[in-house]
This record gives structure tokens, sequence and C-alpha cells, in this order.
């Protein structure tokens, strides 16, 4: 993802640093004329020739010999400029570095456009030759972080040009505000550094100034995930801006977010995760920042719902619907209830199951004189099942899958089996109704 900001960037550089400074010139008629020049005319004539090369490369050889005879010349601060521009035409990124840090190194002798049109190459020169695996991988990311926060500084203090508008001036400063946040967190979150903190710190600096920009929120989402501990909520609502923001690889980072999503709360069933993550990217599509009230339930909370549950607790907190519904489900589907007991209202015998519908409640008598079954019981490889009748209680062990919400409330249970001493044996004549009374129903 570093590419992708960094080819954002590259108009800017041409367009709006222009307005924001240009860099000097030398030029013998901005001398001031009441003082002698401080080089010889071999001099200025040797740097003008190289100033005049084309060729890139044989420019650069001009500039060696430059130096070679000209070691302490006062028109160094411009043979480093053109040094710094020739090498960054070459695409020799180490030179460039090198000559970038020369230059800012300099202090208030070159001026601050030309400070941070440096600077700014710099990074782009950083972005495109920086391996994490070399042996200063740490001590080049704190030069480039360095670099970063020294333009974010000079930025802050920039004058407009006269000759430039409000309104343009503004654009171009922002941009490159953002960019430069995004470089000082990029730096401070690799995993060479992990320092989180400041990377998020960063991060959040650049997102002030355009809270849409689309690879400053995915990195963000990054580091919040990968501080210690997790800021698991802050990081899933800026990975979702990003998504949303159509960042690249958006597909991909949405799979990775739900994935986050499923290890932190670990639901009974992993397409709960789908409707969740829905209704994230629903609501992080209009704000920036993560309301305080928008939450998701950790694998802690769903935990502390499964020890406390059982059949009554389970029909309660579905039934009173809202959020207590939504965090007892999440908890719940999918999991194995042992001995649930039941009056069958109807037996739908089938070719590879056997279906009971089946009425619970609190109690024995409740259960007894229930008429209407809130219980959808699907029986696998256990066809002596069909052969418990209407009114008979029972007891099954089963998988929890899903449930329709009141007004016609139903558990739908699946992979059950009945309790073989609740079947009767075959028919043989009439049949009076099994009763089941165990001592507590709720287990």
């Amino acid at each position: 993802m570093r590419n992708s900001f960094v080819m954002i960037g590259v108009s800017l550089v041409v367009f709006g640093m222009s307005c924001l400074a240009a860099p000097r010139a030398v030029a013998q008629d901005q001398q001031d004329q009441s003082k002698a020049p401080t080089y010889t005319m071999p001099e200025y004539n040797a740097f003008q020739a190289c100033r005049a090369e084309t060729n890139a490369q044989a420019r650069a050889k001009c500039l060696d010999d430059f130096v070679t005879k000209f070691p302490n010349s006062t028109l160094m601060l411009y043979v480093n400029q053109l040094y710094f521009a020739t090498y960054n035409e070459l695409k020799n990124y180490p030179k460039t570095i090198e000559y970038a840090d020369k230059l800012v190194a300099l202090g208030d002798k070159i001026d601050s456009g030309t400070a941070v049109q440096t600077l700014y190459l710099r990074s782009l020169a950083f972005n495109a030759s920086f391996n994490d695996k070399a042996p200063d991988a740490v001590d080049q990311l704190n030069k480039e972080r360095a670099a970063a926060l020294m333009a974010i500084d000079i930025l802050s203090k920039i004058a407009k040009p006269a000759n430039v508008p409000d309104d343009q001036f503004a654009a171009q400063k922002k941009m490159l505000t953002v960019f430069f946040n995004y470089m000082a967190g990029f730096t401070s979150s690799d995993p060479n550094v992990k320092d989180y903190a400041s990377a998020i710190k960063y991060f959040k600096a650049g997102l002030a100034a355009d809270p849409n920009d689309t690879v400053t929120n995915y990195k963000l989402g990054l580091a919040y995930l990968l501080s210690t501990p997790p800021q698991s909520l802050d990081g899933f609502w800026a990975l979702a801006r990003a998504i949303d923001l159509k960042v690249t690889d958006a597909p991909k980072i949405q799979d990775y977010l739900r994935k986050q999503i499923l290890a932190y709360e670990q639901p009974g069933c992993d397409n709960l995760a789908d409707a969740q993550l829905n209704e994230l990217l629903q609501l992080a599509a209009n704000a920036p920042d993560r309301p305080a009230t928008y939450t998701i339930p950790s694998v802690d909370d769903l935990d502390k719902i499964r020890k406390a549950s059982n059949i009554i607790t389970v029909l309660t907190d579905l039934k009173a619907g809202s959020d207590k519904a939504k965090m007892t489900w999440l908890a719940i589907c999918g999991l194995e209830f042992p001995e649930v007991v039941g009056k069958v209202i109807d037996v739908a015998p089938g070719t590879d199951s056997v279906e009971l519908h089946l009425a619970t409640g609190a109690t024995p008598e409740e259960i007894q004189a229930a008429t209407a079954a809130n219980l959808d019981v699907k029986v696998v490889g256990q066809p002596e099942a069909s052969r418990v009748q209407k009114d008979d209680g029972v007891r099954f062990s089963g998988t929890l899958v899903s449930y329709d919400p009141d007004p016609a409330f139903m558990l739908h249970w699946d992979k059950a089996k009945v309790n073989p001493e609740d079947i009767p044996a075959e028919k043989t004549g009439k049949h009076a109704p099994h009763k089941v009374a165990p001592k507590n129903p709720g287990n």
C-alpha cells in the first residue's frame, strides 16, 4: 500500500510545490552588484556548464569534476542542489536521499519551499528503494520519519505567496500535510520499528487534514489492530472507512476485516459476522470517527453469556429482542445443547431425517399445557425417532442453528438425537403419551 499513496502525490510536486516556493538558482546577475562575487569566474563557468548539460549521466560526471577542482567553492549549495536533481532524474535513490539530507541540513540557507520539495522527493526516493530486510532498515526508517516530521514542521509555518489564491494554497498544503503524516506513520508502524502509538498519532493527524484519504485510513486500522493490546474496535472502524472509500484491494481488505471480527468475538456461527460487517460498513461510510456507542462484543463477553445460558434463558433473551437478543444469539448460535426437554406437537418423518415440532417451557406444567411448538428439531440418523407421538415428552441433544423471532417464535435445531429411553417400542396398539418430568427442565 506504500506505493499507492506515493502515486497520489506525484502530480502534487509538479503542480503544488511551484506555488509554495521555487528552488534557488544561481546566476551572476542575481548577485548584489555592490559586492564582489565570492567565487571565481572559472568556478562559475564550470558550474554553469554542468547546469547546461541535458544528459543526466554526463551532468553527474561534470559535477564530480567540479567538486574535484573546487572542493571549497562557495557555489557548493547550488552544486548539491543540482546533484540532488540529477540523481533523482537518474533514479539513483540512495544518492537522491544522501543529497536531500545534505540540502535540508543547511537550515535557513535554503528557503522553505525548496526544503519541502526536497523532503517530498526524498520520501519518494525512500518509497522506491526501501528494503525492510536491509541491515540498516531501522536507521533508514528513523531518518525518513525525522525528514517527514521536519517537513510537517516547515509546512505549519510556511507563508502563502502573495500571487497564489488562498484556496489553491490551502488545498496543496493539505495534501502535503497528509502525505508527510502518512510517511511518519508508515515508518513508525514498520515491523522493524513497531511504534504503533506514534503511528496512530501521525495517521490521525493526516486524517484531521483529510478524513477521506483511503490509504491513511487503511494504515490507521492496521496500526490499531497491531497495537499491544489491540485497539480492535477503532481498528475495525478505520478499515471499514478505507473499504467504503474504495481503497486499493478493497475486497481483500474486507475479507481480512471479516476474519479479524471473527477472531475478536468468536461467535457460535461464522455467518453472523457478515451482518456485523455490513452494518459496520454502512455506519463507517458516514462517520470518520467511531462513535462511543458503537461496539462489537468480545469473545469474553460472549463466553459469559454461554456459561450462564440454558434453554430457558435462551428463550427469554431471544424473545426480548433488541441488543439483548443479538448478543445472546451471537453467543449461542451453533452450540450443542444436551437434554433439552419438550412435548411433541407433531412428527414429520422423512427419508433421511425425522422432524419433530416440540413445545418447551420453564416448568413441567408449562410444557404440558403448551399447544404450539417453539422448537423445530431435525433428528438425523435415528429413524426410530419417528415413533414418538403427539403429547409425548422427549429429551434430545442437538445443535442450535437458527431462530425465528416473535410473533412466530421458533428455535431450529440440527443433528439432533432423541434420548432412546423416550422412544416408544414398535406400535402394537393404543398409545399412551410418554411423560418426561426432569428435575430441571431448563438444563
